[in-house]
């Protein structure tokens, strides 16, 4: 890709920095590579801005926060995930990434339907699959399943754990399961 690649505006999906704790830099600056929209907790706007990072948003419980010129403000009085993800569904954001250091899956059932959702934690990429889904990985990669699911069936996997399974070789892994979704992680 040239350097002169013109990204379309909510192309890319949108970066929700929640928390930095545990996240590779390397990682980080993978994701920003494409410009995405980046909108940052309050707790690490001074973090992210150190770092040179254009910040586009920042999710605040104050109305008077001071920002970079031309960062909006998105007001959070108690759930500030949620309100960042309200906000991206409302302004239309087809996708979001979020780094953060923690995951509970009342805080993403909500928006599953309306917004491709991948979360970020240490090394780990989490992320909703519908039964049936499939994907190719490599041999000895850890699949964890984030959730109960009710009658999984794999294939391609070998259950290490209750939850825990490696691909078994080089090829596709399968999950079938009798409900909307589930969440899965696999190391990044």
């Amino acid at each position: 890709m040239s350097s002169h690649h013109i990204v379309r505006e909510k192309q890319e999906p949108a970066l929700l920095i929640m928390s930095l704790e545990g996240f590779e830099s390397e990682n980080l600056g993978q994701i920003l590579e494409w410009s995405p929209t980046l909108i940052v907790n309050e707790d690490i706007y001074e973090l992210v801005d150190s770092m040179g990072i254009k910040i586009d948003a920042v999710l605040t419980k104050d109305p008077h926060f001071y920002t970079q010129e031309s960062t909006k403000l998105i007001l959070s009085d108690s759930e500030p995930l949620e309100d960042a993800l309200k906000f991206l569904d409302g302004e239309h954001y087809p996708a979001v990434n979020i780094i953060s250091n923690e995951f509970s899956l009342k805080d993403y059932v909500l928006f599953v339907d309306d917004l491709d959702i991948v979360v970020f934690i240490g090394n780990q990429k989490i992320f909703p699959v519908r039964s049936g889904f499939s994907k190719w990985q490599s041999a000895g990669e850890e699949i964890k399943v984030l959730h109960e699911v009710h009658n999984l069936n794999t294939s391609g996997l070998v259950e290490l754990d209750e939850h825990l399974f490696i691909t078994e070789k080089d090829g596709f892994y399968a999950l079938t399961f009798d409900q909307p979704f589930i969440f899965i992680s696999e190391t990044i």
